[in-house]
């Protein structure tokens, strides 16, 4: 059973930062039609990750991933409605299902453990702090949620390496590479603007 539950929850979130990469410098109808099926796999891996962490009393992450689905719709809700102003009631209901959730999480770990003393702990938080964030800012279309990824990848793929998860580890260190990838497209894509922009600035100038 324990195997199954790593490859269901792995392998949908590994899916997911393969579509999110992908979907960078692409053109937008293909990158929205990317990003809608990597909101989705996310989505339905998040059940396997949050029975994996429950049983190994991992209650930050945990609560962290079933706090993260109203995130999850919000960037779903707003890739598909093709908005660049994401919806402000969905964004109000995502931050406060995210806030509720962390609290709850991060309570009941310190009751469970008595404070925040093993190097768990101090992972679930790098984990919470990746994930919350990194997903909200790219629900935002704000690149610098890939930052955010990163930091949520490389935690947890410590997390499950201690708490002998192999299989979620490596697939965790994939991820991180996809997230990497999808970054720098974002990075060029970002620079070659600017710099079209300069020259367009430049030009106009020249011909006055």
């Amino acid at each position: 059973m324990d195997i199954i539950l790593q490859a269901w929850g792995g392998g949908f979130y590994l899916l997911n930062k393969i579509f999110f990469a992908l979907a960078e410098g692409k053109k937008e109808k293909t990158k929205r039609h990317l990003k809608i099926i990597g909101w989705t796999t996310y989505i339905l891996g998040v059940p396997a990750w949050v029975i994996i962490l429950i049983s190994k009393h991992d209650w930050m992450a945990a609560s962290m991933e079933a706090g993260g689905i109203p995130s999850m719709l919000f960037g779903l809700f707003t890739v598909y409605q093709n908005s660049e102003s994401p919806n402000k009631v969905f964004d109000i209901i995502a931050s406060l299902f995210t806030y509720i959730f962390l609290i709850f999480g991060v309570s009941y770990s310190v009751y469970d453990y008595g404070g925040i003393i093993s190097v768990s702990q101090l992972l679930e938080i790098g984990v919470m702090i990746g994930f919350l964030i990194g997903s909200y800012l790219l629900a935002k279309n704000n690149i610098y949620g890939w930052l955010f990824f990163m930091l949520m990848n490389g935690s947890m793929a410590s997390l499950m390496l201690i708490q002998n998860k192999p299989f979620l580890s490596v697939q965790q260190l994939i991820s991180l590479c996809f997230v990497i990838y999808g970054f720098t497209i974002v990075l060029k894509s970002h620079h070659n603007k600017g710099v079209l922009l300069d020259r367009l600035f430049t030009a106009w100038f020249k011909k006055d």
